[in-house]
């Protein structure tokens, strides 16, 4: 049997988009109930792969993240949004790299996110935090990140993150925070920190707004602190996208002091760092 073509497969999924029962927030809405005060956990294709049983490039499959994965999803509750894929229902604004990645990857796994998702629930887009780079017309840019900035200003911020991560470092994506402070984690197979990152969370982030950069490690621990009444934000690959937008660039490309699994290379890093960065350290766990 022929496999489709590229415009085969996309009308396919055009078609059962139009049939679609979950309702996904776009961009701005979604960005603007997280500002009236809510949390939001996100999932996204590397989610789902632990979901249907298999590893992450830097989480390795567990049973116990995925059946919370599974909870987050499909779960009805008020403490905290959950976001989706937006691809789920449109293609809208995509360029055509990103196009090609999400019909593919939809054609793929569409019927499998429909699966576990709610028909009753409206979802947020995943998309929250991956401002740039996918979109055809960048003029909104600036304004979603403005949005985003927004979100944190002039709150005291706790950022729990990979080692490497560095968000925030040699940009202004945080400089209206009120104070900053960091929670250093592993880059690689985080979950099996999970209690003491939980805890230490906990001790540390009282009436603090949590920013989360670790994988699928940060969307149960955003789910879970949210339903103990923290205020969360799972900001996955925030920074990032922010310097690839304050470069104007037209594809990924590797940020040498950063950790990424989207470009080649992209998990070696240099140590270029701050003081200011060192000081905002107020735990390491490895």
């Amino acid at each position: 049997m022929n496999e489709l073509t590229f415009e085969e497969k996309k009308k396919i999924l055009l078609s059962d988009m139009e049939k679609s029962n979950i309702k996904i927030l776009n961009t701005e809405d979604s960005l603007n109930l997280i500002k009236s005060g809510k949390s939001i956990a996100r999932l996204g294709d590397g989610e789902l792969d632990i979901i249907k049983g298999k590893s992450f490039p830097f989480q390795r499959y567990n049973q116990d993240l995925t059946a919370q994965l599974v909870e987050i999803l499909g779960k009805k509750q008020d403490f905290c949004l959950v976001g989706i894929p937006d691809a789920i229902n449109n293609f809208d604004n995509l360029t055509q790299a990103s196009e090609e990645f999400w019909v593919e990857n939809m054609y793929r796994t569409r019927n499998a996110w429909i699966e576990y998702l709610n028909e009753d629930m409206t979802y947020c887009t995943a998309n929250i935090t991956r401002l740039y780079m996918r979109y055809k017309d960048k003029s909104k840019c600036k304004m979603y990140f403005d949005m985003l900035k927004d979100i944190y200003k002039d709150k005291d911020v706790i950022i729990c993150e990979g080692e490497k991560t560095r968000a925030g470092v040699g940009n202004d994506l945080l400089d209206g925070c009120k104070s900053v402070q960091r929670l250093i984690c592993p880059a690689e197979n985080a979950f099996d920190k999970y209690d003491e990152i939980f805890k230490t969370l906990k001790e540390v982030g009282k009436n603090k707004t949590i920013l989360l950069s670790l994988g699928p490690t940060a969307t149960v621990l955003a789910y879970n602190l949210a339903k103990d009444g923290y205020h969360v934000i799972d900001t996955g690959n925030f920074d990032i996208e922010y310097e690839w937008f304050r470069m104007n660039a037209i594809k990924k490309e590797k940020i040498n002091n950063k950790y990424s699994i989207e470009v080649e290379n992209g998990r070696e890093t240099d140590n270029t760092i701050t003081e200011k960065y060192k000081k905002e350290i107020i735990a390491v766990i490895k």
